[in-house]
């Protein structure tokens, strides 16, 4: 009798299935992981196959194997195991020799087609289709703003995941919630935001962008148009310093100051949103440290988010280092504000600037809360021509082909950006780049961040941009390289510089 290698419970189909595929499973997940250590440019979701798929069917395997040998111990025991426990193949008999070569072609076929599928699969979890379309009602506001955006030749994967096993594992554990909640709709509306678990942005945004090669100035123009009768026009030119990284070139200062490597700065957020920061330390390049607390997080009149704050005992492990995202925090998924849009789209003459009041109802139907999107296109065309019929009807005789027009690109413009089955519009994703409608540059540089010796982090507008022109209607254009002071175009009784912009540009925000 043949000596066995193994005991007899061992020999059994189920077992011998197990073992076939727990063995099958190992060695792709081997070669999978030398083809990613080879490679030079690894593929993001090459993990999902190589860590999860596999992994599951070599555990399905094992489980096989188990199972086998349970069973055929138990049948032992009755008496009932046979004396040959495995099918007997006589390729004499010509049934047999039949059945063996429809067996043995299937599997091949199967084995080539599941190759090729699970091929065409992988490629597919590659492209941003599968990110955005794929869970469509959850993603739909995120994917087309990312079709709106700067980064959208950069596929989802590149920032969300990246390469390598790790940040992928990583992402993968804390994506496990999400799909549970796709599938059972327990998702929440909006999705919220920060994303906490992502990497940090020099692994991701600094494989394009060299915060060491920022330096000089920017030129931007902006029109402002009010809300009264006549669309009231001002116009602004300003230098944005956009530099601060590159010290070899001499002394550089701006914006980008932040990400110069020499420099680290760290803050404590009170909020989840990460727009109330009463605590930030900056770690100069010689060591020295100093921290700055918001004066006003101290006083008696503190209240809400901050009460429950302990500046005394900040927890180091709660402490985030200041990179790209905390002021580029929506790069490639911006919703952008309705007067901002507005104002743009008559400076560039797809709205007629001379249609009463034409920026005014623009804005008041672009925030209306309608219950769906089609709701909101259809009312944003009844309101508008009623207005004009009702309280203008030799315009709306007279201009009908431009208040149509009108009538379009603010329907445009709600459909890029509000998604009533979402809850999503500007409201609830803060911008921070600049400190409009937003807190953004503010929740540091209001002025009340001051450290034990005094030193306070600087509220000057003319470190991150100086204006050099302006011109208000009525008023002759003022231009100066040296820089101007700000005029407001409304005269609220204040100075611009005493107020913050966010409590009236961003009225009816939602509260953080």
């Amino acid at each position: 009798m043949k000596r066995r290698r193994f005991p007899l419970t061992f020999y059994n189909p189920t077992t011998f299935v197990g073992a076939a595929i727990a063995l099958l499973s190992f060695g792709l997940i081997l070669f999978l992981i030398m083809i990613e250590l080879l490679t030079a440019d690894p593929k993001p979701y090459m993990g999902i196959i190589t860590f999860i798929i596999l992994p599951s069917f070599l555990i399905l395997g094992l489980i096989l194997i188990a199972l086998g040998i349970f069973r055929t111990h138990r049948r032992r025991l009755k008496g009932l195991l046979k004396e040959k426990p495995m099918p007997v193949i006589d390729l004499n008999d010509h049934r047999h020799r039949r059945a063996f070569a429809i067996f043995s072609f299937g599997t091949i076929l199967l084995l080539i087609f599941s190759a090729f599928g699970s091929f065409k699969a992988y490629e597919y979890t590659e492209t941003d289709d599968f990110c955005g379309i794929l869970c469509h009602t959850v993603m739909e506001p995120e994917f087309t703003a990312y079709l709106d955006s700067p980064h959208s030749r950069v596929g989802c994967v590149q920032c969300h995941i990246g390469t390598g096993a790790d940040w992928f594992v990583k992402s993968k554990i804390s994506g496990a919630y999400q799909v549970y909640s796709v599938l059972f709709n327990k998702y929440s509306r909006p999705i919220p935001t920060p994303i906490h678990d992502l990497r940090p942005a020099q692994e991701t945004c600094e494989q394009c962008h060299r915060p060491t090669h920022f330096f000089n100035e920017k030129r931007v123009n902006f029109a402002y148009y009010l809300s009264d009768e006549r669309n009231t026009k001002s116009s602004l030119s300003m230098l944005l310093k956009t530099g601060g990284g590159n010290t070899e070139l001499g002394p550089s200062e701006g914006i980008h100051w932040h990400m110069n490597i020499a420099n680290t700065i760290l803050y404590a957020a009170a909020d989840t949103f990460n727009q109330v920061i009463p605590w930030v330390k900056l770690i100069a390049e010689d060591g020295t440290e100093t921290i700055y607390i918001d004066s006003f997080a101290v006083t008696p009149e503190s209240k809400g988010i901050l009460k429950d704050f302990n500046l005394k005992k900040i927890n180091p492990l709660s402490l985030s280092r200041m990179d790209c995202i905390d002021c580029h925090n929506r790069p490639s998924h911006i919703f952008h504000q309705p007067d901002k849009m507005i104002n743009l789209q008559m400076a560039l003459g797809r709205i007629d600037e001379t249609l009463p009041f034409i920026k005014s109802i623009a804005v008041q139907t672009l925030e209306f809360p309608y219950t769906s999107k089609q709701t909101g296109i259809d009312s944003i065309k009844t309101f508008v021509e009623n207005f004009y019929n009702i309280n203008y009807p030799g315009i709306a005789e007279k201009k009908r082909e431009e208040i149509a027009a009108a009538i379009s690109e603010i329907q445009k413009i709600y459909n890029r950006n509000y998604f009533p089955y979402m809850d999503v519009s500007w409201k609830k994703y803060p911008d921070n780049i600049g400190h409009t409608y937003s807190a953004g540059c503010f929740r540091c540089h209001a002025g009340n961040h001051i450290s034990e010796d005094g030193k306070k982090i600087s509220s000057d507008c003319n470190i991150c941009h100086t204006i050099i022109s302006q011109e208000l209607n009525g008023m002759e254009k003022q231009v100066s390289l040296k820089g101007l002071d700000f005029i407001h175009p409304v005269d609220f009784g204040a100075k611009p510089i005493e107020q913050n912009c966010v409590n009236c540009h961003a009225k009816g925000k939602r509260k953080l």
